[in-house]
């Protein structure tokens, strides 16, 4: 097979007649074969990407409506747990620490089979890619809807982050499909924001699944789009890719040893904040990680064609790179962890949070539309900055919560935040994707990798940070707290009694409505000193932003002086690769 001709195996009458030839023939709804010889711009760019022919108004909706879909699901498979991990660990009987583990499993395949499932396309085509992924997530979907239990939902979950991967990758591969050529790479940008999306999105919806109190409703749910997924990918495939020999024998073992390595991390990211830090098997899972990951990046770095491109990743801007995605992801914790912490200290639940998650909804999508409106391939610094900046200036507007705020308090804090998150998305996607692209097409896998781990381990990571740093001030402000009340002050004597006072009709002993007034003052001195925490934390994201916003300032207004674009020389390879293919 040449590599402009591609045999393509089409599956319904109307999709043949529409795209399998420029004179259609009048064909069965069977699977037929049919050529079709794809013009140099219409072949794909990467092995294992589908290509990129000419398709009609009608069939570009398809790939848009369809790639939304499937990056809506594989967002959803993570988001529904996390919005409703207090429901399904009441429904199981699970302790905190066990749900830990559910989040944790699932960050841990995610990360660790980013970089594997390139490879996967590129060697076994994208139908087989398409199949054998979203057959899986249909039979775990039935799995989990058959037995609950801990065991089950740990194979679930780790098997769900794999999932998610490739349906993101499906989602912004069908996206890209949808676009004209010059506007193709936004697909990716749309494609990763989906998934994003879905985490406000399940909030949104998940008290209409719980109505009835049931978390079954939630895994009908996840079934339910997942046959649609199903039947649309089957409706409207992807066009055909090249194949190529991707995988070698050392690629396995590369990944027994960083998989476990990265995983380890993940679980002590999670468990640290739960188990507390000092818990001697969190020591020994880092010391393990930390050879592990070490000897895989050893024989990658000394492999003539490694998974990992050591060399590479170890450049000044790929590491700079890293340290942003990363500290950007640490900063979104604000949202993800600190404002649902704050609010369900003031005793509110997913009802109470409907509109604020809407809101979150809509500013997410106004940030992803106006950072592909305003995208700008010779000045990526700048968006970045402004993101920074808006993430610190929703964080200090939070920060003077106390026991009266609501959800209506933080919704345009939350909104700008929300914005925010998406803003930064593109051009961080885009200073990536060109600076490994500029090395050859074989650093994808590479940038793959690296950028899962800044997205995941940055949010756990973030989330350990935030969680830990609000655990140590809740107890600095109980201290000083309580150091103020004693007895023999007659505010707090009074206030006891008014407590107490509550239940005189049930409990006629005077020494027991005290007991319970003095537990019930405990309750809001933890309350307070709750809030108070929260306020430091929020406090602590803005000072990081702030931090962030003038190294990152400092270094878009030194290219700007400059006249410089740090991203030409890539931009001007990656052409030069494009006009090379295209004759």
């Amino acid at each position: 097979m040449t590599p402009a001709a591609i045999h393509y195996r089409c599956g319904t009458k109307s999709f043949v007649t529409s795209y399998c030839g420029r004179n259609p023939r009048p064909v069965g709804a069977t699977a037929i074969a049919s050529a079709y010889q794809f013009k140099p711009h219409e072949r794909p760019f990467l092995p294992g990407s589908p290509a990129t022919p000419d398709h009609p108004f009608a069939r570009r909706v398809g790939y848009f409506a369809i790639g939304i879909l499937l990056g809506l699901t594989g967002g959803f498979s993570n988001a529904l747990l996390l919005a409703n991990l207090p429901q399904i660990q009441g429904s199981l009987g699970l302790s905190q620490v066990q749900g830990g583990w559910l989040t944790a499993i699932s960050s841990m395949t995610s990360v660790c089979m980013s970089m594997l499932l390139i490879k996967f396309r590129q060697q076994f085509g994208m139908q087989r890619f398409t199949r054998v992924f979203l057959s899986a997530f249909l039979v775990l979907n039935v799995l989990q809807l058959i037995v609950h239990s801990f065991g089950v939902q740990l194979i679930v979950r780790g098997a769900s982050g794999i999932v998610a991967s490739a349906l993101t990758t499906l989602c912004f591969l069908y996206i890209m499909q949808a676009l004209p050529a010059a506007a193709r790479l936004s697909g990716m940008i749309i494609g990763f924001a989906a998934s994003q999306i879905a985490l406000p999105l399940a909030r949104t919806l998940s008290p209409l699944l719980l109505v009835d109190g049931r978390i079954e409703a939630l895994f009908w749910f996840e079934l339910g789009l997942t046959l649609m997924c199903l039947g649309a990918v089957a409706l409207l495939r992807l066009p055909p890719s090249e194949r190529t020999p991707a995988f070698e024998r050392i690629d396995f073992l590369t990944f027994a040893l960083f998989a476990p390595g990265v995983a380890l991390l993940c679980a002590v990211l999670v468990q640290g904040r739960i188990q507390w830090w000092s818990t001697p098997w969190l020591g020994y899972a880092t010391a393990a990680a930390i050879p592990l990951i070490g000897v895989a990046l050893l024989i990658e770095h000394n492999r003539a064609n490694p998974l990992l491109n050591t060399r590479w990743m170890l450049g000044r801007n790929i590491i700079r790179f890293g340290i942003v995605a990363a500290s950007l992801r640490i900063l979104l914790s604000e949202q993800t962890y600190g404002t649902v912490g704050l609010l369900s200290v003031v005793g509110m639940g997913n009802d109470q949070l409907v509109t604020l998650s809407l809101c979150m909804v809509l500013g997410s999508i106004a940030g992803l539309i106006v950072g592909l409106k305003t995208l700008n391939m010779a000045d990526l610094y700048k968006p970045v900055v402004i993101a920074v900046a808006l993430i610190g200036i929703g964080a200090w507007m939070d920060s003077d919560s106390t026991n009266l705020t609501r959800p209506s308090s933080l919704y345009l804090s939350q909104t700008i935040i929300a914005f925010a998150a998406l803003y930064f998305l593109g051009p961080m996607l885009m200073i990536g994707i060109f600076r490994a692209l500029a090395r050859g097409t074989t650093h994808i896998v590479s940038f793959s990798a690296l950028f899962g781990i800044t997205q995941t381990l940055g949010g756990l990571a973030g989330t350990a940070l935030l969680g830990s740093f609000q655990i140590v001030r809740e107890k600095y402000h109980s201290f000083e707290l309580v150091q103020s009340l004693t007895l023999t002050d007659p505010v707090v004597a009074q206030r006891i009694q008014q407590l107490g006072g509550a239940y005189a009709r049930v409990q006629g002993d005077p020494v027991l409505r005290q007991g319970t007034g003095t537990s019930l003052l405990a309750q809001q001195v933890t309350r307070e000193a709750n809030i108070l925490a929260f306020n430091d934390v929020f406090l602590a994201v803005a000072i990081l932003s702030a931090m962030v916003v003038v190294w990152l300032g400092a270094l878009w207004l030194r290219f700007r002086l400059r006249g410089e674009n740090p991203l030409a020389a890539d931009l001007a390879a990656v052409q030069r690769m494009r006009q090379q293919q295209s004759s």
